[in-house]
């Protein structure tokens, strides 16, 4: 035995096999009577400690395989979830891509009866509605309108409200980002 035990040392930081060698070992050097009584206690107590070490030791492989097959089974169980998510969201992504297009359909029809009507009103008509309008929104339809009937419509139109439309057509046309 390469250290010697104390009896006072806890139990938990000696290991069970050599906890009980360390006490046959104290019992047999303590001799006497109650030495050779106690002993075959001792030895029965370590021949079911050996008995439990083999026992534990030829069923780790089965637990640790039941244990891996049954994380196994949690993760299919969670892959499935996620599948199942997963289609979910790519038929709600392909609900709302049907219906950005029948939105962009429909404003480019709209937009494009907007422009045809400011295109076929008189110019100080327009003139006036546009003014009422967002400037951006009276700026883009100006842009899409040819140019002859834009610069009518712009003539029309109060000069500071004209300048701000055609600031914005013009930093619109840019082919550069001003910034």
């Amino acid at each position: 035995m390469p250290a010697k035990f104390h009896l006072l040392t806890p139990p938990r930081r000696i290991a069970r096999k050599t906890l009980a060698a360390a006490t046959l070992a104290a019992l047999l050097a303590a001799g006497g009577p109650a030495a050779t009584e106690t002993a075959p206690a001792v030895v029965a107590a370590a021949e079911t400690e050996s008995e439990i070490q083999r026992f534990c030791s030829s069923i780790a492989d089965a637990a640790r395989d039941r244990r891996y097959a049954l994380q196994k089974m949690e993760l299919e169980t969670l892959q499935k979830e996620v599948d199942k998510r997963i289609a979910l969201l790519e038929e709600k992504r392909a609900e709302y891509e049907s219906w950005m297009k029948r939105r962009e359909d429909f404003l480019a029809q709209a937009e494009g009866n907007v422009v045809d009507i400011y295109a076929t009103m008189k110019p100080d008509a327009a003139a006036e509605r546009l003014a009422m309008l967002d400037v951006e929104l009276a700026a883009g339809i100006l842009m899409k309108l040819d140019s002859r009937r834009a610069g009518v419509i712009l003539n029309e139109m109060e000069s500071k409200a004209a300048a701000a439309l055609t600031g914005i057509m013009a930093s619109a046309a840019r082919r550069e980002d001003p910034t």
